[in-house]
């Protein structure tokens, strides 16, 4: 069966780094245009423009919007970019809990950007990759003769965590298991039919890797 490539999404045209990460928070949060627009009182066809087209804001639009998506200006504006994120003050009613598997799951939800840790003969490495949800595993791309290909038969954790730094709180899971190479025409023809976007490291990395997870864990930071 011939396999097939995932064709990337489109940019709208005139989109600055700016319209991306308004659209990009405002799908995190599940908020439509027009909810966005209430809470800072603009009309959604604004929200609209600044998403889609090269917008330059005045700060006291920045600073109502940033405030509106639960965030910070520098955050939209990508000032922080080049730094790790959790750089805030921990707030003193901060507590860490535990999360069940089933939630666990859920917060895995069906790709994103997650770390694969492995041993290798110079000792143990962490590696970052795009990765998919496929049923009851976590599949990702590498290359044929990568270091993550060869660990293929050994066991690998693999970590996906989320910070919000304006809010000074998020989450991380753990899936620990066996990783393997995909081999099978159809699981391969299936992998890509879900994969949403080729890998962002770019390269000819069409190897696909499994996960089978047999202990998942997490903890959330949350507030009392």
């Amino acid at each position: 069966m011939p396999r097939t490539t995932p064709k990337p999404i489109p940019e709208a045209p005139g989109r600055t780094d700016l319209g991306r990460r308004i659209a990009a928070r405002r799908a995190e949060l599940g908020l439509t245009r027009e909810q966005v627009g209430s809470r800072c009182g603009a009309d959604a066809s604004y929200i609209a423009y600044l998403e889609e087209k090269a917008a330059a804001p005045g700060s006291g639009s920045l600073v109502r919007l940033a405030d509106a998506l639960g965030t910070t200006v520098a955050e939209l504006s990508g000032a922080t970019t080049a730094y790790p994120p959790g750089r805030g003050t921990a707030r003193l009613d901060s507590e860490l809990i535990s999360l069940d598997e089933a939630e666990c799951r859920r917060l895995l939800s069906t790709h994103g950007i997650g770390r694969v840790g492995i041993f290798t003969p110079e000792g143990p490495a962490i590696f970052p990759v795009n990765y998919v949800v496929a049923g009851a595993e976590i599949a990702f791309r590498t290359t044929g003769d990568a270091l993550l290909a060869r660990a293929a038969g050994t066991e690998v954790a693999f970590e996906v965590d989320h910070i919000d730094d304006a809010m000074r709180q998020g989450w991380s899971v753990l899936a620990v298991g066996e990783v393997s190479g995909v081999t099978d025409g159809d699981d391969i023809q299936r992998l890509n039919t879900v994969a949403r976007s080729l890998p962002w490291a770019g390269g000819h990395r069409t190897h696909w890797m499994s996960v089978a997870p047999t202990r998942i864990t997490g903890r959330r930071v949350v507030h009392q």
